[in-house]
């Protein structure tokens, strides 16, 4: 392990604009790996990003150092949710730079990391690799991990998009039109249906998660008025497309994007979901061809539209290869007991 590197917590709102800056540019030489087509991540935004984490996270970061205290070259956070829902677990991310990885710098991250979650009496942490990075899968075998759920982001290339098959779709959503409406949101939910968007958001907990011990969460009106401001503080723009059923005023389902204008060639298809008692109609599609719709006509910059997917997510898997998106990067879901960690690391130390 070398002795060159010191790790030291980094103070997410208080940090001098130098280690904000080194923090921007190590998280973009890693993002340069692992997403080598995107454009890097500016540094007001990362700043932005760490001064604006919700209340209701617990956000911790430590940051490994080189010898002259002016470069990053790792770094692992750990996500603490003081919500009703999952006090068993927390998220971490773990990274180091090619040339400094097999130094022992991971594992005295992770150390840092697994205690944390002891001391919070968390039990399981969880995280995710990605194929680009084949080092982050093999130290989650070494430290016991077990791989949960597999799946890709996929992307569509809007150059490739049948234009005609969109149209088919928006007319059949015609055929749908005496019973539901569409509506969109640009923006900030209204604070008058700020319920209904609560509800709207636990069928973020029909999406599958293959054998990860992980609960149904249910966020609150605040949590989401937190998170959507965390969100819009970087810079990012949201759109929200909702049906609604007309006879009973209720919410069927919806498609929501992210796009930010520091990457404008790319667009995130976040959540789409419709309610059981609505599916097998045809709103999935409704909702998909229209936000397409109007991101053709109102982003003329967009170029390519990424999601991310279990491989086991049979029903939306069948909409997205319709309209032709095609895997981009493999993802895998991980969690490991804080307990394996902590003996990984009794039986490794220096």
């Amino acid at each position: 392990m070398s002795q060159e590197n010191h790790i030291q917590p980094f103070d997410l709102v208080n940090s001098s604009h130098s280690e904000y800056a080194a923090l921007n540019r190590y998280s973009n030489l890693l993002r340069a790996e692992r997403l080598p087509d995107d454009p890097p991540v500016p540094l007001e935004e990362l700043i932005q990003n760490l001064k604006n984490v919700p209340a209701f996270i617990d956000y911790k970061i430590w940051c490994a150092w080189d010898a002259s205290h002016t470069r990053i070259v790792g770094n692992g956070d750990v996500v603490l949710l003081r919500t009703e829902d999952n006090r068993h677990l927390a998220q971490f991310n773990l990274g180091v730079l090619p040339e400094y990885r097999r130094q022992g710098i991971a594992r005295r991250l992770i150390s840092l990391l697994a205690n944390a979650a002891r001391d919070d009496r968390r039990r399981l942490l969880i995280t995710e690799t990605n194929e680009r990075i084949p080092a982050g899968e093999a130290f989650m075998d070494r430290l016991g991990g077990h791989k949960g759920l597999v799946g890709h982001v996929n992307q569509l290339r809007l150059d490739e998009l049948d234009r005609s098959l969109l149209v088919r779709w928006l007319e059949r959503g015609t055929s749908l039109a005496d019973d539901f409406e569409l509506g969109l949101w640009d923006g900030p939910y209204p604070e008058e249906q700020i319920d209904a968007v609560v509800q709207l958001f636990e069928l973020n907990n029909q999406q599958p998660f293959g054998d990860i011990e992980i609960e149904d969460m249910h966020l609150t009106a605040e949590q989401l008025r937190q998170s959507e401001q965390a969100s819009f503080a970087r810079g990012n723009q949201r759109w929200t497309f909702y049906a609604i059923e007309k006879a009973t005023g209720k919410f069927a389902g919806y498609t929501e994007t992210i796009w930010n204008p520091n990457r404008p060639q790319i667009l995130r298809q976040d959540m789409t979901g419709v309610f059981p008692e609505y599916r097998n109609r045809g709103l999935g599609r409704w909702l998909k061809a229209a936000m397409l719709d109007k991101v053709l006509a109102d982003r003329p910059q967009v170029k390519f539209v990424r999601t991310g997917n279990a491989d086991s997510n049979a029903a939306m898997l069948k909409i997205n290869d319709e309209l032709g998106f095609k895997p981009y990067q493999a993802t895998a879901l991980w969690q490991v007991e804080v307990d394996s960690i902590l003996s990984y690391l009794d039986g490794r130390q220096p």
